[in-house]
């Protein structure tokens, strides 16, 4: 795993650079200037006639843009440097590297230095190959003053490859949370990753994210405590279910499914097929009698489960002791997709919960708004693992999406903490969260993945690896890479267009080979 870190902890790292080692801030700041010109090239094919644009504020973070314009310059690219705030109001290292590039802009023509007026000005950057935005950096959190605002705007309208330093301006790098928010097609991070890059707005913002060393080394970042990691395929390896010589067909996993209705069938015959795919041994869902035929013809290997529904097409409270025997034969539960929000089926919901006489469960969909229906205050859900997605989280817990999306990290480890339950927190990308703290941001994946029925597979793919493997964490980890890694191998053949959920069951073997094949 990637660790990722916070705001805080970076601004300790560079304060110990610079009063314990006694690395100048000046030439952290040249280190700086040096990474973000050579990832550039790296990443963008300039020209010897390509003109460089560069917004620099007045703190660190425009003094990284004034001495990365020098690096331009000393190459022979053009330079368009337009900064805020005037020379008395420029600070520190940033006022240095100002003077600098100002006295070689009056030496050498390719280079243009012009102090910010009005929105007007920043036209000039329509003829930019690359625009760099070294406005704020991660020092600046809320929302953004003007002109700040407004610039950010005009920014992204601009027809060019969009570079931020460090962070994109109006993005909080811990919340990755920003009303207003430069759109980066690279962001040059600077020291360490900072988490709020990789999941909310700062997945969407960010573009590449690559990291600039700015000569602090890794070995002090040892020592903070760490709390969010990206997923490694070598973390997939690693949590794979281990398959003996000697298993059979119960002894390598027995999954039951509790899902569907008459008005959805088809997601608990994919959530099914989908424990299958990954490996169980045994896949059997239990479905209403009167509805049976709907998704009986669907499924193969799966075994259908029939309970009497009184012709009602949906699962009632008292087919919960019908159930009873199959729920203790299984190694593990998948309840909820496509069982209905009838009032009975909500109240079955809660019965199979409270009764709690099952191995391990994956609880998803109408389950999931069962419970907010009842307050999951009231519930134990010790142990469990919840998948909603952003709206069906921000119900459980009673708030609005828009709220949620203020602070997904915080509002997600509150909740495991409380409910010592496990999280999958589904989304572009989905967050897995542990009850004891730590989160873990899924790195595979693409938008083919917003499709009915995406969801429900998850959902059997989490269950199937529970069947097999008893430790929870490494098949949630297992489980949200291969099934975004599945999207993945199929984007590359069919773009994220072409493909469905159904699709995506039939790529799990795939996924799982190239991981072994990769790594073994």
């Amino acid at each position: 795993m990637i660790p990722l870190f916070s705001t805080k902890q970076i601004k300790e790292a560079d304060s110990f650079a610079i009063n314990t080692i006694g690395i100048p801030g000046i030439v952290l700041m040249e280190n700086a200037s040096i990474e973000i010109f050579r990832r550039i090239k790296e990443k963008f094919p300039l020209q010897a006639n390509s003109t460089i644009g560069i917004i620099c504020g007045k703190g660190n973070n425009g003094g990284d843009g004034f001495a990365a314009a020098r690096h331009f310059s000393n190459e022979g690219y053009k330079v368009l440097i337009i900064h805020l705030g005037s020379e008395s109001e420029i600070s520190g290292d940033c006022l240095a590297n100002y003077k600098i590039i100002k006295t070689l802009s009056k030496q050498n023509k390719n280079i243009i230095l012009k102090k910010y007026q009005s929105l007007k000005d920043l036209k000039l950057l329509n003829k930019c190959s690359v625009v760099l935005d070294a406005m704020l950096g991660s020092g600046a959190a809320g929302a953004l003053k003007e002109p700040y605002g407004k610039i950010v705007d005009a920014l992204n309208s601009v027809k060019a490859f969009k570079v931020a330093v460090d962070i994109p301006t109006g993005l909080d790098a811990d919340k990755g949370y920003g009303e207003t928010i430069f759109k980066s097609d690279l962001t040059i991070t600077l020291g360490e990753l900072k988490k709020g890059l990789f999941f909310g707005d700062g997945y969407i913002s960010c573009g590449k994210v690559e990291k600039g060393d700015i000569g602090i080394g890794f070995s002090y970042f040892n020592k903070f405590p760490i709390s969010e990691y990206l997923l490694e395929p070598e973390d997939i390896f690693n949590s794979l279910p281990q398959k003996k010589k000697n298993i059979h067909k119960y002894s390598a996993g027995k999954v039951l499914t509790i899902g569907g209705s008459a008005d959805l069938p088809g997601a608990a015959a994919m959530t099914s097929r989908a424990a299958l795919k990954i490996g169980a041994g045994a896949s059997i869902v239990s479905f209403p009698k009167s509805a049976r035929e709907l998704i009986h013809k669907e499924l193969d290997e799966v075994i259908v489960y029939s309970y009497e529904d009184d012709s009602k097409g949906y699962l009632c409270t008292k087919n919960v002791s019908d159930l009873e025997e199959r729920i203790k034969w299984a190694d593990s539960i998948a309840l909820g997709p496509g069982l209905g929000r009838a009032e009975e089926t909500q109240k079955a919901v809660i019965k199979i919960l409270k009764e709690k006489k099952f191995k391990n469960i994956v609880i998803d969909a109408d389950a999931i708004y069962a419970i907010g229906k009842f307050n999951y205050k009231k519930l134990n859900l010790k142990n469990m693992v919840l998948t909603p997605h952003h709206g069906e989280f921000s119900s459980l817990i009673g708030i609005k999406t828009s709220e949620l999306k203020k602070d997904i990290l915080g509002f997600g480890k509150q909740f495991v903490k409380d409910t010592k339950a496990y999280l999958v927190l589904k989304g572009a990308p989905t967050v897995i969260f542990l009850p004891g703290g730590e989160s873990l941001i899924n790195t595979s994946g693409n938008p083919g993945l917003a499709k009915f029925g995406t969801g429900d597979v998850l959902t059997g793919i989490l269950a199937g690896l529970l069947a097999q493997e008893k430790d929870l964490e490494k098949s949630l980890i297992c489980g949200v890479y291969l099934h975004s890694f599945a999207a993945d191998l199929l984007s590359a053949e069919y773009s994220e267009f072409g493909y469905t959920a159904t699709d995506i069951i039939e790529k799990i073997p795939s996924g799982i080979n190239f991981i072994r094949n990769t790594f073994a």
